[in-house]
C-alpha cells in the first residue's frame, strides 16, 4: 500500500529538466565576476600571490571563459537548438570542460591562496570555495545530463 502511494506520488511530480540552469547562472556569474575583477591582467597582481605571470594569465582568462562556457553550454539544452546535429554533444563537451576548468582554478585558489591547515578545516570554514569547487565538479561529471537523457529516450 505504502509503496504504491509512493510510486503514485513520484509519478505525479513534474519533470523539470531545466533545473541545471538554477545552478549554472549563479556559478557562471561568480566566475565571470571574479575573472573580470582581475583585468587588466597584471604580472604584479599574480606576483602578490607568488604566481608566475603565465599561470595568472590562465587564471584570469580561465575564470571568465569557464563562466561563459557554462552559460553557452546550456544553450543546446533548449528544445529547438538541441535538434541541430552535433549541437547537443558540443554543448555537453563545453559544459564538462568548463566544469573541469572551474575545479582547476578553485583547487589552485585553495592550495596557493587559502592554504588550509587541513581538509576538515577547509570544509568547515570555507563554504564559498567548497561550493564553487563542488559546482564545477558537478558540471564536469554530469555535463548536460538532461539532454543526454532526452536523447537516450528518443533512440
Amino acid at each position: 500500500m505504502l509503496i504504491s502511494k509512493l510510486k503514485n506520488y513520484w509519478a505525479s511530480l513534474p519533470d523539470f529538466s531545466m533545473s541545471h540552469i538554477l545552478l549554472r547562472i549563479p556559478l557562471a556569474i561568480v566566475f565571470i565576476q571574479q575573472g573580470l575583477s582581475k583585468f587588466p591582467v597584471d604580472a604584479a597582481a599574480g606576483g602578490a600571490f607568488g604566481i608566475p605571470y603565465l599561470v595568472w594569465w590562465f587564471v584570469c582568462y580561465g575564470e571568465v571563459a569557464a563562466g561563459i562556457g557554462l552559460l553557452v553550454g546550456a544553450l543546446p539544452t533548449l528544445p529547438r537548438i538541441r535538434e541541430i546535429p552535433l549541437i547537443a554533444e558540443l554543448g555537453d563537451l563545453l559544459t564538462r570542460f568548463s566544469g573541469i576548468t572551474m575545479c582547476c582554478v578553485i583547487t589552485g585558489v585553495i592550495w596557493v591562496v587559502i592554504k588550509p591547515e587541513s581538509l576538515v578545516q577547509f570544509v568547515l570554514n570555507d563554504y564559498l570555495h567548497l561550493s564553487l569547487w563542488v559546482g564545477g565538479l558537478y558540471f564536469a561529471l554530469r555535463g548536460n545530463w538532461a539532454v543526454a537523457v532526452q536523447k537516450q529516450n528518443r533512440y
